[in-house]
């Protein structure tokens, strides 16, 4: 395959996870011999990414923290606490980073118990902007509540509707964590009809915004993509998707749903292997709807300390495959996520095309 032509575009990394050592057995997923039980902070992501230049920053995800059924916030809070000392420039000894690295914190998207219904998510609120204080509840963003793992229906109950409906009224996105890989068309089917259900007779500008993580997790072990049945489900899912209002997709989240023997390859060989989906995600949401995001750490499972690096260019060269300019490009990398997340105005910055011209002039 042939190596696409350079572009230098801003960049915002639309899904990060981070969490102190200190902290990490009070993750869901937690088990001690797991490669992702230990730090992974700031400073250990600008060593994967290799901090180039015109990564403007990143919007941090929650990390699924324990909650016991959603009834304990004790942990989810203790996340926005570790939040406020990056953003705030106050890091305990150990936890990986600087007074100055809270500026590369552009948004924040935490936990919340949207399945309780909209008074017990309210009484949440206000608990987790105690918490942050303002500077740090100013990045908060919106938020996630998985629904990847829970049992069919969860997003469909009046309760569940009505947070969403509240999260919209306040301005706030809802992060939408769902796995067709492992779970089947059924949290697609879901997903639409949950979207439908949350926009149905509210006003235009109290739509809660939408932004779907990991394609949605489609099984991408799949060889045979004409006639595969589950291939099918989420080509028609995704056309679907792209329909709805207010409604954003994420360009991460890949080397977790490919066979494990996979994920080292070379970026070349990975982009061949995805190209069905990632063809289909372009072209149902187009780039002014689409935004990069790594799933650090996640994204190393199976794939090493470079997987950050391979992975974006895997994004460059379908950038280069499906043709699309500075503009467009610009759009995928940074500006689909900043406009999303309300991450406010951007810092001067010239698109360069490097096969012409191999400075970069950067400002702010």
């Amino acid at each position: 395959m042939a190596s696409s032509p350079a572009v230098s575009v801003p960049i915002i990394d639309s899904h990060i996870h981070l969490y102190p050592q200190s902290e990490v057995e009070t993750h869901q997923w937690y088990a001690e011999d797991s490669p992702l039980a230990k730090q992974h902070s700031i400073h250990e992501y600008q060593t994967a990414t290799g901090a180039p230049g015109n990564l403007q920053g990143f919007v941090f995800i929650e990390v699924d923290r324990k909650n016991d059924n959603a009834k304990d916030w004790t942990f989810p809070l203790q996340e926005i606490a570790w939040l406020r000392r990056i953003v705030t420039g106050q890091p305990k000894e150990g936890e990986g980073h600087t007074a100055e690295d809270g500026r590369d914190c552009l948004g924040i998207v935490p936990w919340a118990p949207v399945v309780l219904g909209a008074a017990e998510l309210e009484k949440y609120l206000a608990a987790a902007e105690k918490e942050a204080g303002p500077e740090t509840w100013a990045k908060v963003k919106g938020f996630r509540y998985l629904l990847q793992d829970k049992p069919n229906g969860t997003a469909l109950s009046d309760d569940f509707i009505e947070g969403l409906k509240l999260l919209g009224r306040k301005k706030f996105v809802f992060d939408l964590g769902v796995d067709q890989h492992r779970r089947g068309r059924v949290q697609l089917e879901e997903a639409v009809e949950m979207i439908d259900r949350a926009h149905d007779g509210v006003d235009e500008e109290d739509k809660v915004v939408f932004i779907l993580n990991h394609l949605c997790k489609p099984d991408l072990t799949i060889v045979n993509v004409q006639t595969d049945p589950s291939y099918i489900a989420w080509r028609t899912a995704m056309f679907t998707l792209s329909k709805c209002d207010r409604t954003y997709m994420k360009l991460s989240g890949c080397f977790s749903e490919m066979p494990e023997s996979f994920r080292a390859r070379p970026a070349e060989e990975i982009l061949s292997a995805i190209l069905p989906w990632l063809a289909v995600v372009i072209a149902a949401f187009g780039p002014e709807r689409i935004m990069f995001g790594s799933d650090w750490p996640v994204c190393t499972l199976g794939v090493g300390d470079e997987a950050w690096k391979k992975w974006r260019r895997v994004v460059e060269m379908t950038c280069h495959m499906a043709g699309l300019g500075p503009d467009a490009q610009t759009r995928l990398w940074a500006e689909t996520a900043r406009e999303a997340y309300k991450l406010g105005s951007r810092p001067v910055y010239k698109v360069v095309d490097l096969t012409r011209d191999a400075s970069i002039e950067e400002e702010n």
